[in-house]
């Protein structure tokens, strides 16, 4: 098979274009785009039932190919970004392939691809972004910190800019690429983050060996960098919790999850609530509800609103914001507390990329309400969860929302209703 040529007719969930080997196998081809022909190099890697192939020619180009305007995407090969190669029209239309192929393929569903709503911006969305931490001699030696190449996801190119960053963040960036020295010896990973409340957060977290070692240079990196009244330093030891180590304690959890990119995710936060209809006086779950963005839109409807999440912080912050709402913030795993909760007639979920834990889903069926919304990160486990919720629920709106412009990620929100 060395040299074969391949007809590239779809993008898969993971990005790569998918075309099909002379045996019939299917093979997935990072960076290219559907309708182009491409000559792959001869190390091909083989599955029983498929292939992963890699370019080594683009024998005709798609329509659709554009030129990358991250120089990392290209040279370094980064995993950041999947689709930058390929035109913002063809990138949403190969999100609602991928979600509708999840849909009819793993959930058995008789669905069309979604419509989809397209980004606010295509560049400079993401208000956080994870950095790895490599020093190749040991602690002692100068930093490699970055992001990881596609095809060697143990290696770490130095980070000069993401373009799918916010300016902020890399505004940050650069001037702590200036003070490395005073990042913890120990770290392996750094995130940087904005916040709603106008503050830069810097998060360090520790690699084997750390153990509990505080970071002792936080407090003068801090103070190095511009405006710090602003900016929050944290330090999450090996297996520990993470804690301020320089600037204020209180306020927004740097550590809870929040969409990175905030526009597009009020977006179709305010789209899904709306599918509920009229919600006064009803109660309503917030499964999975981290610092309570549906539940305040709940509350603002008429809604008594029960918010679980298993993020102690978030919850915490949570609860400062919606104080004197008709909110009630428990922290604890969402399938540990629904026995304890009061009956709902309608249910938000938005569960991390694993889906729903098969306790809530036997919640959901044994005793079906009469509206949910499923807000989901994951197409195959949306459909996974779909499919099992399909024996008391059918499907009656499917949305998507590009959340993650350049990459291969998209956000759904799928409506349903009790049969």
């Amino acid at each position: 098979m060395s040299g074969e040529v391949v007809a590239i007719t779809g993008i898969a969930a993971g990005g790569a274009g998918v075309g099909r080997l002379r045996d019939g196998r299917a093979v997935f081809v990072p960076r290219t785009t559907p309708g182009e022909r491409v000559r792959l190099r001869d190390e091909i890697e083989l599955h029983k039932n498929f292939a992963k192939g890699e370019v080594e020619e683009i024998v005709a180009a798609g329509a659709a190919r554009v030129t990358p305007p991250c120089p990392h995407y290209v040279r370094d090969r980064c995993s950041g970004c999947q689709l930058q190669h390929l035109a913002y029209e063809a990138q949403l239309a190969a999100k609602r392939a991928i979600v509708g192929d999840a849909l009819r393929r793993i959930g058995k569903l008789d669905l069309p691809d979604p419509e989809i709503v397209e980004a606010i911006g295509e560049w400079r969305y993401r208000a956080k972004i994870s950095l790895a931490v490599r020093r190749p001699g040991g602690p002692a030696v100068g930093a490699m910190i970055g992001l990881h190449p596609y095809d060697r996801p143990g290696a770490v190119f130095a980070l000069a800019d993401c373009h799918i960053a916010d300016f902020q963040v890399m505004a940050l960036w650069r001037e702590l690429r200036q003070r490395l020295e005073l990042l913890p010896p120990r770290a392996t990973r750094l995130t940087l983050r904005l916040d709603r409340e106008g503050r830069r957060h810097v998060i360090a977290e520790a690699g084997g060996g750390a153990g509990g070692a505080p970071w002792l240079e936080a407090e003068r990196l801090r103070a190095a960098l511009p405006e710090p009244e602003r900016v929050v330093c944290w330090w999450r030891p090996l297996e520990g919790v993470a804690r301020v180590v320089a600037g204020p304690a209180t306020g927004f959890p740097a550590t809870a999850f929040e969409q990175v990119n905030p526009e597009m995710a009020t977006l179709a936060r305010r789209w899904a609530v709306e599918q509920l209809g009229d919600v006064r006086g009803s109660v309503a779950w917030d499964l999975y509800g981290g610092i309570g963005d549906t539940a305040l839109l709940l509350a603002e409807r008429g809604a008594q609103v029960v918010s679980v999440d298993a993020d102690e912080r978030a919850i915490e912050w949570a609860r400062r914001r919606a104080s004197g709402r008709p909110i009630r913030f428990i922290a604890g795993r969402v399938e540990e507390v629904l026995p304890s909760l009061p009956e709902p007639s309608v249910v938000v979920v938005n569960p991390p990329r694993a889906g729903l834990h098969w306790n809530v889903t036997l919640r959901l069926t044994g005793r079906p309400v009469g509206r949910l919304v499923y807000l989901s990160r994951d197409a195959a486990t949306l459909a996974r969860d779909l499919r099992r919720l399909s024996v008391n629920y059918r499907s009656t709106v499917l949305r998507a929302f590009d959340l993650f412009p350049q990459t291969a990620h998209v956000e759904t929100v799928a409506v349903l209703e009790a049969v």
